[in-house]
């Protein structure tokens, strides 16, 4: 191999390697000051982790759905309120995952 098409390589893995990691920094600052929060997405709303049978973002398959997640500013999680179950009894956002509102 040529000493031109190794420089060419070695150039291109670079910019790979630089633009991979500018995205994983944008990604952890977007993330930065965030918490997930449980129960508080609507249907296909959810950031990801939506429990069994769905893949990720947007396939929760319930509103409430206690398995699905979304991203919150870090400390409102538990103050979210959402609406009453139907018993009446209160519903809130949960740091970890609910065995609530889930699909049947």
């Amino acid at each position: 191999m040529s000493s031109n098409k190794l420089t060419s390589l070695a150039l291109a893995g670079a910019v790979a390697t630089a633009l991979t990691a500018s995205a994983f920094s944008a990604t952890t600052a977007n993330a930065a000051g965030k918490e997930k929060c449980y129960g508080v997405s609507l249907a296909g709303e959810n950031d990801c982790a939506a429990g069994p049978g769905t893949t990720c973002a947007g396939t929760s398959k319930v509103d409430y759905q206690g398995n699905a997640w979304k991203l919150v500013p870090k400390g409102t999680c538990t103050s979210i309120e959402v609406p009453k179950m139907a018993d009446g009894s209160d519903r809130k956002g949960s740091l970890e995952a609910l065995k609530r509102d889930l699909p049947s």
